[in-house]
This record gives C-alpha cells, structure tokens and sequence, in this order.
C-alpha cells in the first residue's frame, strides 16, 4: 500500500471515528459545544476523502464536491434545528440538485424511468404519513425537497441500472446505495420530527446519512497515484 492510499484509507477511518464522537455525544446528552466541532468535522473529513477522486471525469467531481460543499453547510445549519431547519433544507435540496447534476453526466436524466416511478411511490407513501404533521409554513419547502431527494435517488439507481454487466458497474451501484440511504436518513429524520419521536434517532439518521455521502463520494473513481514509493 503506497503513502497516498494509507492516508486516504486514514481519511475515511477518521471520519468514522468524528462521526461516532458526535453520535455518542448526542446520544449520551453530554452534546454541549462537541457537535458544532464533530459534526461539520466528519463532513469535511468526507469531503477530503472525495477531493483526490474523479480525475477522469472532472464535470462529475466538480457536482460531486458542490453537493458536499452544500451538504457541509447544510450539516453547519442544522446545528441549530429550529432556526436553521428551512436554511438548512435549502442547503440540502440544492446539494441534490447537484448530485443530480453529477449523475447526469454519465446517462441523461431518466433515461431509465422505473427507479423514477419506484422512488415517487416511495416518496408519496413518505409524505402521506407525515404531511399531517408538516406545519403548513414547511408544507412547500418539504414537498420540494422530497422530490429533489427522490430525484437524486433515482438518477443514481437509473445510471446502475444502464451500466449492470459494465466495467462502470461498481461506480454506479454505489451512487444508487448512497441515494438509497439518503432516502432512508432523511425518511427517519422526518418522522422523527415531524411524526413520532425515534429511538436513538441521532443513530440511525447520523449514521446512515455519513455512509449515504461516502457511497456517493465513492462513486468517483479513485485516482490512481504513480508508483513512486513503498
């Protein structure tokens, strides 16, 4: 294993172990100042892990790191839940524009319409649990944000299913993971605000969240350094 690839296999242990100071914290209610260090910090250390990736497709790694630059902010937002929220959806719905946007540089967007009409069913039974409890000043925001998220996911599903049985075929399975587990981390954040409150919530939202961004960021090709050392 060369230099390079031990720091960046260090990057994605770091950012495992930033992601579970910042869980345990919340969880343990000893949260105080650790989460506005912890949390933007996995995200950054994320977004590093990411930076080397892509090189073979540099308009896909541009939207990649946009959507990781606006999911930082996003993350930065929602550090305070009640001001931040509608600043913080904002952040987000604009960082699925941009994965969108990413995933479109491979195959048009909905060139495969099923994963489209799975992820509409998915995201209709979503909001039909939850619109009771959205205060009507959200209801457009949210219902915006639920499409752009389903969008996302189901571009990243349809680029896996154009490129099964292709040497591309790993990249995209793990976009359409990320997207699914985004879609599950925003699903159980939503019911746990906006319907009933979660058994460790901060758990399962944080942590498929962090693992839905590194499948993402994954499906950038990692660049290969010249072998140069040991």
């Amino acid at each position: 294993m060369r230099i390079t690839e031990r720091w960046h296999t260090a990057l994605l242990a770091l950012a495992a172990l930033s992601a579970a100071v910042d869980i345990a914290a919340t969880l343990g209610a000893l949260a105080g100042w650790l989460p506005f260090v912890f949390k933007p910090l996995t995200t950054l250390l994320i977004i590093a892990w990411a930076w080397p990736r892509g090189a073979d497709s540099p308009l896909q790694q541009q939207w990649v790191r946009i959507g990781l630059a606006l999911s930082l902010a996003g993350d930065i937002a929602l550090l305070w839940p009640k001001q931040g929220f509608l600043p913080g959806l904002i952040a987000f719905l604009l960082a699925h524009l941009a994965y969108i946007r990413a995933f479109c540089v491979p195959l048009r967007l909905a060139a495969k319409p099923a994963p489209f009409a799975l992820y509409a069913v998915v995201a209709a039974l979503i909001l039909s649990q939850l619109w009771h409890g959205v205060p009507n000043a959200l209801r457009v925001p949210v219902l915006a944000y639920v499409v752009c998220l389903a969008g996302m996911a189901a571009q990243a599903a349809a680029w896996w299913r154009a490129r099964i049985g292709t040497a591309d075929e790993s990249i995209a399975r793990r976009a359409a993971i990320g997207g699914a587990l985004f879609m599950i981390s925003d699903s159980l954040l939503a019911t746990n605000k906006f319907a009933v409150p979660l058994p460790f919530a901060t758990l399962w939202i944080l942590s498929t969240y962090w693992v839905a961004q590194a499948f993402i960021a994954s499906a950038l090709r990692r660049s290969v350094a010249p072998p140069n050392g040991p």
